[in-house]
């Protein structure tokens, strides 16, 4: 959720990050007017409640005629209160759709939409595969051609977007998920296999049932939502918790089945497991000091990269433009590899900072001390991508070979049992 003081402190800031997002600014002032308000109400409502209780003594004090009228004020303001509470709770509920309906702040983001991005390095060498002397296959062909995908099955037994991944194919999404999780225990991170299916608060709290809700699998008969990502699980692991950070950040990486329904992708990506309903991965999460957030953003991105120099992908590394931020991050990279079949990259890992914005949502606290006094405040959020299903697309088609093997990055070779190149099935 928006930081409210900061939205009073500086309105024209939080006006500026929607207009950059494509959202409407006037939520703001509606928001601000909607706080006013509310603040108006609490104050009537608090005089109102003082004199209640100022009369409650006047009344046991007081005989004959003077106490009948005074419990007939008793009454009257007994009624002026509870209609007074009533307008400012509905005050406060008011103001708080309005804030939930403004997304993050945005930090630092390029502007514009989802074409807008800023390419910040590349990295390795793309292969010209002419120069070997052979076209290249695409990762469904590979995959088909070494019995490790099969998505015609998938299409049968589930539907469109559904595969099987089969032999050396399960083989080696364990192979990548077991390094990601080996890598993130090196650097820290408490290891944590997550729920899937998640209540409405939690996945309302990390912000993922506002304007992309659409792509949210909901089961209705018990109300529960399915992830799309373990941020969700693990953002609501501390939930009304207040935590302790003196010893730094709170790092977790989450394994698990993953969900999105797709919608509006329609035609995008149908050949494959590029866009899939279903599919793991290994999630770094965060907790740290709101000042810390923005170094811990780039340590995630550096962990990403650590991973993707494991698998010998060429990638490149984006900065995000803000109209295409989800709503909890303020800012967002992502490294993108080389497809070689379709002459362009594809995203493989993302990393958000949602500084205070999912906390404050899910009332994620940490105490301070100032002045020798104790008290709370929200602390950051901040999520990466560190393995998932996709990267099969990116290793097949770019360790491949002219006769359909492929070799298999160095870095992934102890948990294929050493194996270096996979063999097509005759």
């Amino acid at each position: 959720m928006i930081d409210l003081k900061r939205m009073r402190d500086e309105p024209d800031v939080v006006r500026a990050s929607q207009v950059a997002r494509g959202d409407d600014p006037d939520l703001v002032d509606a928001a601000l007017s909607a706080d006013t308000l509310r603040r108006s109400l609490l104050n009537e409502f608090e005089q109102l409640r003082a004199e209640q209780k100022a009369m409650g003594k006047q009344v046991a004090q007081a005989q004959g005629d003077e106490k009948q009228e005074l419990l007939a004020r008793t009454k009257q303001l007994a009624g002026e209160v509870k209609a007074r509470q009533a307008d400012a709770e509905a005050a406060e509920a008011e103001l708080t759709r309005l804030l939930r309906s403004i997304d993050n702040v945005v930090e630092g983001a390029p502007p514009g939409g989802e074409d807008d991005f800023v390419v910040l390095r590349t990295e390795g060498t793309i292969r010209d595969f002419a120069a070997e002397g052979f076209e290249p296959r695409d990762h469904l062909a590979l995959g088909e051609g070494i019995a490790g995908i099969d998505t015609e099955r998938g299409a049968k037994v589930s539907g469109a977007r559904f595969y099987y991944l089969t032999g050396i194919g399960a083989r080696l999404e364990l192979a990548i998920m077991n390094a990601a999780m080996d890598q993130a225990i090196e650097a820290g991170f408490t290891p944590v296999m997550t729920p899937t299916l998640v209540r409405p608060e939690i996945m309302q709290g990390t912000g993922f049932l506002g304007a992309h809700s659409d792509e949210v699998y909901h089961l209705k008969s018990d109300d529960l939502y399915l992830v799309g990502t373990s941020e969700v699980a693990l953002a609501g692991y501390h939930h009304g918790e207040i935590m302790d950070l003196s010893a730094g950040p709170k790092r977790y990486a989450g394994w698990s089945a993953c969900y999105r329904r797709e919608a509006g992708s329609y035609g995008k990506d149908t050949r494959g497991i590029i866009r899939v309903h279903q599919f793991h991965k290994v999630e770094m999460f965060s907790w740290c000091a709101p000042e810390d957030a923005e170094a811990e953003h780039q340590r995630l991105l550096a962990w990403e990269e650590q991973m993707l120099a494991r698998c010998e992908l060429p990638y490149r590394v984006i900065d995000t433009a803000a109209g295409d931020l989800g709503s909890s991050a303020a800012r967002k990279f992502d490294c993108e590899a080389w497809l070689p079949t379709q002459n362009r990259y594809l995203e493989l890992t993302s990393t958000s900072n949602c500084t205070t914005y999912q906390a404050r949502r899910l009332n994620v606290r940490e105490r301070t001390e100032e002045d020798g006094r104790t008290g709370t405040r929200t602390i950051a959020t901040l999520n990466g991508t560190l393995g998932t299903t996709r990267w099969i697309v990116a290793i097949l088609e770019n360790h491949q070979q002219a006769d359909g093997s492929v070799r298999v990055p160095e870095g992934l070779r102890p948990y294929l049992g050493g194996l270096e190149v996979i063999e097509p099935v005759a």
